[in-house]
């Protein structure tokens, strides 16, 4: 039953629009009646009631013939015309109805003074006719409207679904290419490591090759651990540095010292996942092992408004002394891509001098948090 009720619903409504409009109408004449003093102001009602439940019955047609040839703008000069003379058929398509209708009625429901089929057709066209026109063309026009309104609803959508899609396969080009880089970096990290374990063995340091590879191996499986990550916690990325700097200090033994000039409150924000690493071994390589005595490299973090400035610097040659500048070597030059994948032009890798000798270069991020996992 409740289903039954919900499939006459749209019916109900639909009758009783009709019903309305004929209720306005009737009033309207009704109110004339009576301001001329007529004996009899209901007798027209038998008339409005068939004029507009006729008008309701045929309306599907209406709504058929806006369906099959719709109004466009690359055919106005076809459907118009097109349109007039389904409009005067379906206006005498209501006249005949009405016409056979009251002189079936006149016997049941007599109307003074009486009606002849002549009279009745006479009447009917004078009063009915243009009436059912404009019902012809007010239904059609809201068809239309609706219909073009559905339609603009439709390309919204879609415009919207395409921009999605773009936004999407952006998102995914812009994941591609940091992935792309990340896996440039990390065999590049993993071969020098591997390199330096080389040396080691080669060496004869049997001892600090396998302190080497321990080590080698809790920074692997800590990277490894977080790889599908772009942004790590500055805190999980000192880890990392902190297991890379503690094999490089056995290669180096005494001669490579390492500073953290870090704020406890800085540990929280968010920097590229094995951002810092290829900087420090750039230190590493062309500063501390330039030199035959003591190399220190400093690694500072500050936070200046809303962006976050992590600075690495040594006291090596410095930049003019080496084949490195701030636009070569792999490490400087991917990490300034992934900075600019990352943030787009939030983002900045600046090297240069550093004011005591040697050089220094300094990551600046737009400051914001990441969870560690």
């Amino acid at each position: 039953m409740p289903i039954l009720l919900r499939k006459l619903r749209p019916f109900g409504f639909y009758v009783l629009g009709w019903t309305l409009v004929g209720v306005i109408y009737f009033g309207q004449n009704v109110t004339r009646r009576f301001y001329w003093d007529d004996p009899n102001p209901w007798q027209d009602i038998r008339y409005w009631s068939a004029n507009i439940y006729f008008s309701a019955l045929l309306t599907p047609l209406i709504v058929l013939a806006g369906r099959r040839w719709p109004l466009e703008r690359n055919n106005l000069a076809r459907t118009i015309p097109l349109h007039v003379l389904l409009s005067i058929a379906w206006a005498i398509s209501r006249l005949m109805l009405e016409w056979g209708f009251h002189l079936t009625w006149n016997r049941f429901w007599p109307i003074e003074p009486p009606i002849t089929p002549r009279s009745e057709i006479t009447l009917l066209v004078i009063f009915g006719f243009h009436t059912a026109i404009v019902a012809y063309w007010v239904v059609f026009s809201i068809q239309t409207a609706f219909r073009n309104y559905a339609r603009f609803q439709e390309r919204e959508q879609a415009a919207l679904r395409a921009d999605l899609r773009a936004s999407q396969l952006e998102t995914q080009v812009a994941q591609a290419r940091l992935g792309a880089l990340k896996a440039q970096l990390q065999p590049h990290f993993l071969f020098n490591t591997l390199n330096a374990i080389v040396v080691l063995v080669r060496q004869q340091k049997g001892r600090q090759a396998e302190e080497t590879l321990a080590r080698f191996s809790d920074l692997l499986r800590a990277v490894l651990a977080d790889m599908e990550l772009q942004e790590v916690p500055l805190a999980r990325e000192l880890e990392y540095l902190k297991l890379y700097l503690s094999i490089e200090q056995l290669r180096f033994s005494d001669r490579l010292r390492v500073e953290y000039d870090i704020d406890a409150d800085l540990l929280d924000a968010a920097v590229p996942h094995m951002g810092l690493q290829p900087i420090v071994e750039n230190a590493i390589r062309h500063g501390v092992g330039q030199r035959a005595s003591l190399g220190a490299i400093r690694i500072a973090a500050r936070r200046a408004g809303d962006e976050l400035q992590v600075t690495v610097s040594d006291d090596g040659p410095g930049f003019a002394a080496t084949c490195v500048t701030a636009g070569h070597g792999l490490g400087l030059s991917n990490t300034r891509a992934r900075l600019k994948q990352l943030y787009g032009g939030r983002s900045e890798l600046r090297a240069g001098a550093a004011p005591g000798g040697g050089a220094e270069v300094t990551m600046i991020l737009p400051y914001h948090l990441v969870e560690a996992r």
